[in-house]
């Protein structure tokens, strides 16, 4: 039995990006993550104890999202590393940063970077 818990688009605003004015003014954000985690004994028991606390996830990825990077891909290595320190039941999962108003010509919903680990 595979089993996971996603929070899904997380809405953050952080100062994260290449330009200057993106690290001072700030953008939104979005971060969908899922993990594989081992929650059987949670199916029958309905005992927390026996799975992971989502809201003790969101603060785990609230935090990360805190800390400014360059790049996307740097937020979503930090959010892993990150989980996988707090949680180490953690198997693996996936992981979708997007920022939402990037600061590129067109139009478009947003640029996410996505990591299977």
């Amino acid at each position: 039995m595979t089993t996971r818990i996603s929070l899904n688009r997380l809405r953050f605003h952080a100062f994260h990006g290449v330009m200057e004015q993106e690290r001072r003014v700030g953008n939104d954000f979005e971060v969908s993550l899922t993990v594989d985690y081992p929650f059987e004994k949670a199916l029958t028991s309905d005992d927390l104890d026996h799975t992971l606390n989502y809201a003790l996830l969101y603060d785990v990825i609230a935090a990360e999202m805190q800390q400014p990077s360059k790049l996307l891909e740097h937020v979503a290595g930090r959010i892993i590393k990150a989980v996988k320190a707090r949680f180490p039941l953690v198997k693996g999962g996936t992981i979708s940063v997007a920022k939402l108003t990037p600061p590129i010509k067109g139009q478009m919903e947003s640029i996410a970077v996505t990591v299977e680990f």
